[in-house]
């Protein structure tokens, strides 16, 4: 049977809201550091015709996959994270600051000469004005896990078996999030559970997902055809990557045209929440793959669950870089 869509009350949302507190949430996912480093005009170079900066401040924070943990984590949930990173400063760095936000980096493999995915950003502006990105590099070095590395991350399953029935996998592309994993993060969650998906290059070789939360951008490369605003193409196109997925549910994120959730006999339309003018998207991704597993940990059906994923997503989206959204932001936002 179709699961019901009604739309959830607002009592029901504060309630889904408050019992997010606690929940493990079982998360395989590539992790990334991402950097900010800041400073003030100082004048041209004479070298070349650049900006000289005087530099002002540097932050790490939790990147790419590990956005989508921290995201858990900030709503109370209790990320259970799976992971590799490179004995390297932003390796070190990241599992930190993890850490210092109570989230367990005991499933986190570190890999010795491996060199942590890291982005950073120099951003420059006045003293008392809205600092500017002025440009950005990464480092991406190819992971490829080892027979070791697998074995780890079976046993660290294995000791968390039973304790979630939900798991994210949160896949950027750099190689710790492997779709043969899928079986075994299936077999240690609770009877009934659901695994969901976020993945930017290869979602459509996680078949036989329950959820996924592609971005418009990425169900067109899947299905070879522009959306665009044809609400009609939309419904087909997400009617047919669920069915080739062998997924539950579909949640297809559109930006400033907000959501569509493909379910099960119908496809449902959720507008932007809140402004259309947005400060930055980074990270919004994580937001809504998080609260959708937290939501569903909690006991929310798909609607209930992609209503507040609509709603973090408004909201973090209105912050810079990747950011998080608290149970406290969400509870003020209903």
């Amino acid at each position: 049977m179709p699961e019901r869509t009604e739309l959830p009350t607002p009592d029901r949302l504060l309630e889904l809201i408050s019992a997010m507190a606690g929940q493990p949430v079982l998360m395989l996912v590539d992790l990334v550091a991402d950097r900010f480093v800041t400073g003030s005009p100082k004048r041209i170079s004479r070298e070349a015709p650049v900006l000289i900066l005087r530099f002002e401040s540097e932050i790490l924070t939790p990147g790419g996959g590990a956005n989508a943990v921290a995201n858990v984590a900030a709503r109370g949930g209790r990320p259970l994270t799976l992971g590799v990173v490179g004995d390297d400063e932003s390796g070190r760095g990241l599992v930190s600051e993890l850490w210092h936000r109570g989230i367990t980096t005991e499933g986190i493999v570190v890999r010795t000469g491996h060199r942590t995915p890291t982005k950073t950003r120099i951003l420059g502006g006045g003293k008392h004005s809205i600092k500017q990105q002025i440009v950005r590099y990464d480092i991406e070095q190819p992971l490829s896990l080892t027979a070791a590395d697998r074995q780890r991350f079976e046993t660290q399953l294995g000791r968390w078996s039973g304790a979630a029935r939900v798991a994210v996998l949160s896949d950027y592309g750099y190689g710790a999030v492997e779709p043969g994993f899928l079986p075994a993060v299936r077999q240690v969650l609770q009877p009934g559970g659901a695994v969901l998906c976020d993945s930017r290059f290869r979602l459509a070789e996680f078949r036989g997902l329950d959820g996924a939360s592609p971005n418009e951008e990425e169900a067109e490369a899947l299905l070879g055809e522009a959306l665009d605003d044809d609400d009609e193409r939309l419904e087909r196109g997400g009617r047919a990557l669920r069915t080739r997925l062998g997924a539950r549910f579909l949640l297809v994120t559109r930006g400033s045209r907000g959501m569509a959730l493909c379910n099960e006999g119908s496809t449902a339309h959720l507008p932007v929440h809140g402004t259309d003018q947005v400060a930055d998207v980074t990270g919004a991704g994580d937001t809504v793959v998080a609260t959708l597993a937290l939501a569903i940990a909690a006991g929310a059906t798909v609607a209930e669950a992609v209503r507040l994923a609509n709603e973090a997503a408004g909201i973090v989206v209105a912050k810079f870089g990747p950011a998080t959204v608290s149970a406290a932001e969400l509870l003020g936002n209903m």
